[in-house]
């Protein structure tokens, strides 16, 4: 479970990489990082709503990112 939660946490700082390049439509990376949205801009809107943008910048994926790694911490503590 562990592994699974590394890899959606090294999603979300991909997903955040590809936001600050402009992507042309059309072409392998324009399709990855509709992929990347889809898996998970559901997830960062959730924290979205809570704390909006401030100065322009997002704060959003850093708080998911803490709130996945206490989920994972609570889960693995109740499961051992």
């Amino acid at each position: 479970m562990s592994t699974l939660v590394d890899f959606y946490q090294i999603l979300i700082v991909v997903y955040c990489l590809f936001t600050w390049f402009p992507i042309r439509q059309g072409g392998f990376v324009y399709d990855l990082a509709m992929v990347l949205d889809s898996i998970c801009g559901p997830y960062l809107n959730l924290f979205r709503r809570i704390i909006p943008p401030m100065g322009g910048i997002d704060f959003s994926p850093v708080i998911a990112l803490i709130a996945l790694n206490l989920a994972e911490r609570l889960l693995f503590n109740i499961i051992l």
